[in-house]
């Protein structure tokens, strides 16, 4: 197919794209890209698309851009990293915006950002399956509405945003359904004030179950973290400037191994060894563990304080759960009211991508590693799955742009005569 027009014929006579009366799903034709996910990628992706004059649709599941961060993210949820390393593309964050922006800064951002490139989403559409036809060379969405209705989108681009973070991670802890207290997942954890007086187990020790620890500790709750396996956990800032701005400089002079050293070599003297109140790290260095398993070193606001005072108490991994206790690795009993999974979040991409080349049907990531897989076969990209943040959605969806900029430019734009 050379052009536009013979796409449109074919689907003009080709009876899977009939709608033939009530019941069926009203079937749109998009010229340009569908995007799915209308989350901070999905809009970088369509903002860099509008940019080079390629239109696209945003579909979204939820009733507003950007519902992870709006509806299952604490209320003292700062950006980590200081706000130059996570603008979106084309447009830097407010001036008078702190360096490390808040929650809802960070979402007034993204409501900006959307209204001056025009994107507006097709809200409440969830997206039940999309698939490539081989028979007429286009990709099928089917989506469903808030109120049963179906819809099919036809399009030559499928452009997968619905990034790392689309479901939440519940583990299997063994006894934890005779559980007798408030079992909650960080996705719906607001503040501490919640849970004020009431002794709380929190599970996980990345950036969100040590920063929900902190939450409790300032809340007057008793808060103890469960640490299961290693972590780095690095100052925010070294020598007057953020760490990850710090340590990006220097891997420009010096290889990985070695900023690692000088990043580990500072924190022991900001910190003293970790190792000594049960946060040991592993034998490989921060940014080389990041690299090559996608794991992200805690950027502590306060909590390791807390931790050396006592008031956040440190437990080993979890052996069992009964009515009001819970039982340690190490063999100790004790009892609380509470407990918060911050045990993150994973792709949803198996469950309605029918495509099994790109992304891996085991945690629904690329299968090719950074910086390589945003690309898949035949009209498939996806924006968001780097592992490295905002950073790594910027990058994705400049390069996913050009990518359809092209082909766009050469095949699919229509000729108007004036």
């Amino acid at each position: 197919m050379s052009c536009l027009r013979e796409l449109e014929g074919k689907m003009a006579h080709d009876h899977h794209f009939i709608n033939q009366g009530l019941g069926l799903r009203r079937r749109v034709w998009v010229p340009g890209p569908v995007i799915v996910g209308a989350g901070p990628s999905g809009l970088a992706a369509a903002a860099c698309l509008k940019d080079k004059g390629v239109p696209s649709i945003v579909l979204e599941r939820s009733n507003c851009i950007a519902s992870l961060w709006q509806f299952r993210t604490y209320d003292r949820l700062r950006l980590h990293l200081p706000k130059k390393f996570c603008e979106l593309p084309l447009m830097p964050f407010p001036e008078d915006f702190p360096m490390y922006p808040s929650k809802q800064q960070f979402v007034e951002y993204l409501e900006a950002y959307a209204k001056r490139f025009g994107i507006k989403p097709v809200f409440e559409q969830e997206v039940e399956s999309a698939g490539y036809d081989e028979s007429v060379g286009l990709w099928r969405v089917k989506s469903v509405g808030l109120k049963g209705e179906e819809m099919e989108y036809v399009c030559r681009w499928l452009v997968v945003a619905t990034g790392e973070n689309a479901e939440a991670v519940v583990p299997d802890i063994k006894g934890i359904e005779n559980f007798r207290g408030e079992v909650r997942h960080t996705a719906e954890y607001r503040s501490g004030s919640d849970f004020r007086g009431k002794k709380v187990l929190v599970v996980g020790c990345g950036n969100s179950g040590m920063e929900v620890s902190l939450d409790l500790c300032n809340h007057d709750a008793h808060p103890s973290l469960v640490v299961r396996n290693a972590v780095h956990v690095l100052p925010r800032e070294m020598l007057g400037r953020s760490t990850f701005g710090l340590s990006m400089w220097l891997l420009k002079w010096l290889p990985i191994r070695l900023v690692d050293r000088f990043l580990l070599i500072m924190s022991w003297m900001i910190f003293g060894s970790t190792g000594s109140f049960g946060l040991d790290r592993p034998q490989v260095g921060p940014l080389e563990l990041k690299s090559k398993t996608g794991k992200t070193p805690v950027l502590d606001v306060g909590t390791l304080a807390k931790i050396k005072s006592g008031h956040i108490k440190v437990h080993p991994s979890i052996q069992s759960v009964g009515h009001h206790s819970v039982q340690f690795a190490n063999g100790r009993i004790e009892n609380f009211d509470a407990i918060i999974l911050a045990t993150g979040y994973k792709s949803n991409t198996p469950s309605w991508l029918k495509e099994k080349d790109m992304f891996s049907q085991k945690d629904g990531m690329p299968r090719k590693p950074f910086p390589h897989g945003w690309k898949g076969e035949r009209g498939l990209y996806a924006v968001g799955f780097t592992r490295r943040g905002l950073f790594g959605s910027s990058a994705d969806a400049k390069r996913v742009s050009e990518d359809i900029e092209n082909f766009w430019k050469a095949e699919f734009k229509p000729n108007i005569s004036p």
